[in-house]
């Protein structure tokens, strides 16, 4: 996927990689440092997901382990890349490899296009707009 922001290559990549930022616009909590080589757990009202931080290029790049679904049979890694484009920046993502050929694997695929699609609405509102786009009730 890739995404076009207004702000700084630096600014969105602290709405990803600091712990008071994130929780600002993805998950309600987080248990962890989000610093690279840790684990930390992003905590949603119904549901826990942890993160695995390979590393983190300041202003340049993210890149994470995650599991898919509840028996966390699949794990996928996830590369975030940023590029300065004028004044704003563009951001790049891959995530998987998902093993479509296996059971699980289209969903878990099918589910990841949605989920990023609607993580990266809410980073760029928040990021761009100061605008917190989460459900609540």
């Amino acid at each position: 996927m890739e995404r076009r922001f207004s702000a700084s290559p630096e600014r969105v990549l602290r709405c990803l990689t600091d712990p008071e930022e994130i929780v600002r616009w993805f998950p309600e909590r987080i248990e962890g440092s989000l610093a690279a080589g840790t684990r930390s757990t992003l905590i949603w009202p119904h549901e826990r997901v942890w993160w695995d931080v390979l590393t983190i290029e300041p202003g340049r790049s993210l890149v994470f382990r995650w599991p898919w679904g509840p028996e966390e049979a699949l794990v996928t890694t996830a590369t975030i890349r940023l590029e300065r484009d004028g004044y704003g920046s563009r951001l790049f993502l891959e995530d998987g490899p998902f093993p479509l050929d296996q059971p699980g694997g289209l969903e878990a695929w099918a589910e990841a296009i949605e989920g990023w699609a609607d993580a990266l609405a809410r980073l760029r509102a928040f990021v761009d707009f100061s605008i917190d786009l989460r459900m609540r009730g």
